[in-house]
């Protein structure tokens, strides 16, 4: 598959203007993250206190980052004229398929959604209010995603994928220009991963203006970790807390390429982290995010969550992407069950 560059990234960005929300920023209050040891004989922190700001795409059309990828991918289409009369099918755990449906609304074209049977209600209502046809399947994502095929080659509607896909990526990617215009001097932005399609986008751009990304997974969850391991995507097993939204069991080449660069970074965090994050949000904030959305800050050393993936150094800026809140926040008292979702 043909890798994104911050070309792909700016062309995307002129589609999405004035479709998307720009994203918002807040900073964490001064020591909320614990710098990297260093400096001292005894390795106590020094320096000045890193600087760490969220990134508020959960608030973002449809609930999560995807619906800039979705924008992109259907404009890009229509504009080449292979958007067709069918409308388009995507399979999804929940999100994706709820920016697809959401931006093909849009362009008053039909999009039909398959969905794994363990996705979350929430995400099948919001479907539903945006028009789709929603088809559940029995089992996991990949049996929603064959059902999709099926679909596509019966009826000759655009086949649009969660994340492996270099329009979907490209505009995952315009979050970062948005992120740095508001934090100058940004030195790094964490992301979670599934699949890879917002780490690839946002990786992209980082390249370009020398910013490293911190691309965040479950360590029962790895795809990518596991790809970059074996130096080939390959099929992992999926059992996480957020695994409805970060489910996929293979990450994508675009991703493996991005993250074999020197600026990226790939690091695991356990299900406790991911939930004490997601608490923290709430407790500290009153931020309700799913927990994908809380995973990528799940990686920093943040009292009473358990964070170790990541520790930014003295004056270090770092910015923290909350990508999603399509959830039901009566869930915050306990953990999310189990599933295998792919975005």
């Amino acid at each position: 598959m043909r890798q994104i560059d911050y070309g792909d990234v700016l062309a995307a960005a002129g589609r999405v203007q004035g479709r998307v929300r720009p994203v918002a920023v807040t900073r964490l209050d001064p020591g909320s993250v614990r710098t990297a040891p260093g400096g001292a004989p005894d390795g106590t922190e020094t320096g000045d206190p890193c600087e760490v700001w969220l990134a508020l795409e959960y608030m973002q059309h449809t609930g999560s980052f995807k619906a800039r990828g979705a924008v992109n991918f259907l404009r890009a289409h229509r504009e080449a004229g292979s958007l067709p009369d069918a409308g388009v099918t995507i399979a999804s755990g929940g999100n994706a398929g709820l920016a697809c449906a959401w931006a093909a609304r849009t362009l008053g074209v039909a999009a039909t959604v398959f969905l794994p049977a363990s996705a979350p209600a929430v995400k099948i209502a919001g479907l539903e209010g945006y028009g789709a046809s929603v088809r559940m399947v029995d089992g996991e994502y990949a049996d929603a995603a064959e059902a999709s095929a099926r679909f596509a080659e019966r009826t000759g509607a655009l086949r649009g994928h969660a994340y492996d896909d270099p329009f979907v990526a490209a505009g995952a990617g315009t979050l970062l220009d948005e992120i740095r215009a508001q934090i100058p001097g940004l030195d790094t932005v964490v992301v979670a991963v599934g699949g890879g399609g917002l780490f690839s986008g946002v990786a992209a751009a980082a390249r370009h203006h020398g910013i490293r990304t911190v691309a965040v997974e479950p360590e029962n969850s790895r795809a990518l970790n596991a790809a970059l391991a074996a130096g080939r995507p390959v099929d992992v097993a999926v059992d996480s807390v957020a695994a409805d939204a970060l489910g996929a069991r293979r990450a994508s080449e675009m991703a493996l390429a991005a993250a074999g660069h020197p600026s990226a970074l790939s690091v695991l965090v356990p299900d406790r982290a991911i939930e004490a994050a997601r608490r923290a949000l709430w407790d500290q904030r009153r931020i309700v995010t799913e927990l994908s959305g809380a995973t990528a800050l799940a990686a920093l050393p943040m009292a009473g969550t358990d964070g170790r993936g990541y520790a930014p150094a003295p004056g270090e800026k770092v910015a923290v992407v909350l990508c999603g809140a399509n959830t039901d926040p009566a869930d915050l008292t306990g953990p999310a069950p189990s599933g295998t979702g792919r975005g």
